[in-house]
């Protein structure tokens, strides 16, 4: 299997993201719990206008890596593994699987409580650090599995972006969202009309965050209804959508993301930190990711070539996919998101708790995926020069 220059940059983007949020991730952990504990909490904390510094973080500049996501989404549906039915079907019923059964674990445990909310946290994975695990094993991963995992994450993205707008909008200003769909519908009508220039669907969806975000509906969902409005054309270098992909790659990768760690992983923890993790949200979280997220890709992946549905790949075996899927528990970004919608009217306690229980979890998931795929895959055979 062949993989296209824009994977290619897709990957290696990602492979060093992932190594660079793990290290400002604990850079960030060692300051919350340093003599610098208050400051460098408060400095997050500060009041800029109307939002904190950590929620025009959240709300503002993580609308622009939502807005690669959908650029990505709509390059691989169109070109790329998920841009016919039988390509697609094996991540797609893999992610799907894989969002289904940590969702229902966590049920499980939280349904009828203050904490059932928090059930799309187990949902995520986060691309960055999956694939950032992944590449450590080099040279001895099958293309087809870098294929698998990337696409099953890009989807997983999809459905924790389908979970925040239909589960985490409260109330909705149908004013402000009607005239955001509106500015959408107008960028819309330039697509169709071949306008090439990036500049006005860059002014119309900032224009589109602003109703968005006093809409009540969540203001990165503007960024995937951005990307699908900016001309795609044929995909080549010279399309505005391959220019703003190319050109966001490394912005998300090496300071909008870490940034987004930096400010969200900030957690004092206290000496009884562990008291927390007896609670059937936290237990639900770290069960979900843990242990929900490999067996429901793996066991909907099984299902799905079982019925004839799709095919198995000829260089990855079903040891392979179970490898993939705790890589996939690796939910980070995704998950601590989808915590502060969840539950930010709970209080700081419930959010701290779930962070760290998502911080355990993620650790487990890609220290397992990694020794395990690490013991099933062999290594790539050296060629032999004569």
């Amino acid at each position: 299997m062949k993989l296209t220059k824009t994977f290619k940059a897709f990957f290696k983007s990602e492979k060093s993201g992932g190594l660079l949020l793990l290290s400002v991730t604990i850079v960030s952990l060692l300051l919350a719990n340093s003599s610098i504990q208050t400051e460098y909490i408060a400095f997050w904390a500060a009041k800029l206008g109307s939002h904190s510094v950590t929620e025009w973080i959240n709300d503002g500049l993580m609308t622009i890596f939502f807005l690669l996501i959908g650029l990505e989404l709509e390059r691989e549906m169109y070109q790329g593994e998920l841009s016919s039915i039988k390509n697609a079907a094996l991540p797609l019923f893999g992610a799907f699987g894989g969002m289904i059964i940590p969702a229902g674990i966590f049920l499980l445990l939280n349904f009828g409580t203050i904490t059932q909310n928090g059930a799309g946290i187990p949902m995520a994975t986060d691309i960055a650090f999956a694939i950032g695990i992944l590449s450590l094993l080099g040279n001895r991963v099958p293309t087809s599995l870098k294929v698998f995992l990337t696409a099953l994450a890009v989807i997983d993205d999809l459905g924790a972006i389908m979970v925040i707008a239909i589960f985490y909008t409260e109330s909705i200003a149908y004013i402000n969202l009607f005239i955001a769909l509106s500015i959408m519908g107008g960028l819309f009508i330039l697509n169709r009309r071949k306008v090439h220039n990036l500049i006005p669907y860059l002014i119309g969806g900032a224009a589109m965050w602003y109703f968005m975000l006093n809409s009540g509906v969540h203001a990165t969902i503007t960024g995937v209804l951005l990307a699908f409005v900016i001309p795609f054309g044929n995909g080549g270098k010279k399309t505005s959508s391959y220019k703003l992909q190319h050109f966001l790659h490394n912005p998300v990768a090496f300071f909008i993301l870490p940034l987004f760690a930096i400010a969200n992983t900030g957690i004092a923890i206290g000496g009884e930190w562990h008291e927390g993790l007896n609670h059937p949200n936290t237990i639900g979280i770290i069960l979900g990711l843990v242990v929900g997220k490999p067996l429901g890709i793996w066991l909907f992946s099984f299902i799905a070539v079982s019925l004839g549905i799709c095919t198995l790949p000829r260089d990855l075996k079903w040891s392979d996919i179970l490898g993939a899927g705790m890589l996939g528990g690796i939910g980070f970004t995704m998950s601590i998101f989808i915590t502060l919608l969840a539950f930010k009217n709970d209080g700081q306690e419930v959010i701290t708790y779930s962070k760290i229980a998502i911080l355990i979890a993620s650790f487990i998931a890609g220290t397992i995926g990694f020794i395990w795929l690490k013991f099933v895959l062999r290594p790539a055979r050296k060629k032999v020069t004569k």
